[in-house]
């Protein structure tokens, strides 16, 4: 099973607010809190869309859904309707985006297993195993 990543909250953000602003916690503390709490505000009320641009981070959205008229419940395969709804969405910015598709072998992390590009699934050839066994059976 995985392990969890590193969950950072409130205090770590206001943590590094304080280190880039050279000055204590408790200063940038109640800045941090009144942003967020400001950005929940403005997406709980959106009527029924909205988009909040940050330049240089992302855009976070409130978007209306279509209704699933023929869903499945999981548990028991039994069809439901799903009316349409809103929901939220972040779309990262593209210096984020540029950052993040980096691949993890180029960042020295380690590949998750079961990853098409996890070394464990490749042969000598640098092919994996997975491709091969596909055209073996064509």
């Amino acid at each position: 099973m995985n392990e969890r990543p590193e969950t950072l909250t409130k205090k770590d953000v206001s943590r590094r607010v304080a280190e880039l602003m050279d000055s204590p916690i408790y200063k940038s503390e109640p800045w941090v809190k009144a942003v967020i709490t400001a950005l929940g505000d403005l997406l709980l009320e959106a009527d029924p869309e909205l988009r909040i641009e940050l330049r240089d981070f992302g855009v976070f959205e409130v978007k209306k859904t279509k209704a699933k008229p023929k869903a499945r419940n999981p548990q028991t395969n039994q069809t439901v309707f799903i009316p349409s709804r809103r929901k939220t969405h972040f779309k990262p910015s593209k210096r984020l985006k540029e950052v993040l598709q980096t691949p993890l072998e180029e960042l020295d992390y380690k590949i998750p297993e079961g990853s098409a590009d996890h070394p464990a699934e490749a042969n000598s050839d640098g092919h994996v195993k997975e491709a091969e066994l596909a055209l073996e059976t064509n």
